[in-house]
């Protein structure tokens, strides 16, 4: 350790030069963090990523093996999964070795590719997330009327999510900003704590088309759509049906958006906090909390938009079980029941496609709806008084 001298009031102290210098995270630990810490962060970062590559790959895996879940409805789900699963793959295999070692041995050019991947990855699944938020306002609101969703639809749904994201994550690998370790030293992200003006623009920019427009889309689609099934339950009081599917959607729809507040607000409120005070002193181990809050949404993701749906839990349960007997049963049935609209438009589809194209019934449609639950209780059952989609809108 070479010495310096420096000289106050005339008399010259001898100090250590690496006093001086800034900890580089490349080279060795962070001297003022204890070992256990990256140790708990690693044991954590090895849960989570575990859970989440099983939970996505089974997801990916059952939507391959059953040919009815391959419908336009579910492929925003099954992009989510692909989106939630790379984030793990890549993202958090480097985080779990990185605190495993303590400190970010695999050098800058590993950092960059985390920051990228981890960021670029993250943010398909958050706009995929408002994208099938709009896909559900758009099936059962049909602002476009006769206009339905079809496999075209779904596909340029998914080509956006992955072109706009990228445009929003490469500038910082093109120098518009840049990607950078965390203040642990174990994690990289997008360089929340640069003081230059120009860096803050991508920051504002980032924060304003990554966070706050999915997160507005969700809003207004979910809004819109308990609007409209809380007109049609409203016509359910007025023909004496008491069974109305807002109450249970309604709590579907907090759990979603909680869901989605809980995985990202925590890192939008860091990210803006620490660009709008870059001087201010956080300790490295809360920095790393908002970073482990968005990670977690790769785990649970695939239970509240896939495991929860019952078409989803058959084919999973039916795969596990290895019986393609009663596969081929339950196929059987399915095609049977769903027919022609099914099969093109998935269950979501067809039980949207007989509400009716108003928000709300007039008059005469409600006795034309009286008369036919006289005539079939049953099929009214499934197309006026929507208390299918309670599970199958979301589907759950």
């Amino acid at each position: 350790m070479d010495p310096f001298v420096t000289s106050v009031n005339g008399v010259s102290f001898t100090e250590a030069a690496e006093i001086l210098t800034t900890e580089d995270p490349f080279s060795g630990p962070l001297k003022g963090i204890a070992p256990w810490n990256y140790t708990v962060l690693a044991c954590l970062m090895f849960i989570v990523t575990s859970l989440s590559l099983s939970e996505n790959f089974t997801v990916m895996l059952v939507t391959f093996r059953f040919k009815q879940l391959r419908q336009p409805l579910n492929y925003i789900i099954v992009n989510l999964s692909v989106a939630d699963f790379l984030v793990s793959l890549i993202g958090g295999s480097i985080s779990f070795l990185t605190n495993a070692y303590g400190y970010f041995f695999l050098g800058n050019w590993a950092c960059v590719l985390e920051g990228f991947a981890v960021t670029y990855f993250g943010i398909v699944a958050l706009w995929s997330l408002a994208i099938l938020a709009f896909e559900r306002f758009f099936v059962i609101c049909r602002p476009l009327k006769n206009v339905r969703l079809g496999g075209h639809h779904a596909a340029l749904g998914i080509l956006f999510v992955w072109i706009f994201s990228f445009i929003w994550t490469i500038p910082p690998v093109l120098g518009w900003s840049s990607y950078t370790t965390s203040k642990i030293g174990t994690t990289c992200e997008p360089n929340w704590y640069s003081t230059d003006f120009y860096d803050h623009t991508y920051i504002i920019t980032f924060f304003c088309t990554c966070f706050v427009l999915p997160l507005s889309v969700i809003i207004g689609s979910y809004a819109k759509l308990m609007q409209k099934l809380r007109k049609v339950s409203n016509a359910h009081g007025r023909l004496g049906n008491t069974r109305k599917p807002d109450g249970e959607v309604a709590q579907m729809v907090i759990v979603m958006i909680v869901a989605f507040m809980v995985g990202w607000t925590p890192y939008a409120v860091f990210s803006i906090t620490v660009t709008a005070c870059p001087t201010i002193y956080m300790d490295p181990r809360l920095t790393a909390v908002p970073a482990f809050f968005s990670k977690t949404a790769a785990v649970y993701n695939p239970v509240i938009y896939v495991f929860m749906n019952k078409q989803f839990r058959k084919c999973l349960i039916q795969m596990f079980k290895g019986s393609s007997a009663t596969r081929e049963t339950s196929m059987r049935q399915t095609s049977d029941r769903g027919a022609t609209a099914e099969s093109h438009m998935g269950e979501m589809s067809t039980i949207a496609a007989r509400i009716p194209l108003s928000s709300l019934p007039d008059e005469s449609s409600l006795s034309r709806c009286a008369v036919e639950t006289r005539q079939d209780p049953q099929e009214f059952s499934l197309s006026n008084s929507l208390s299918v989609p309670a599970k199958k809108v979301f589907p759950m």
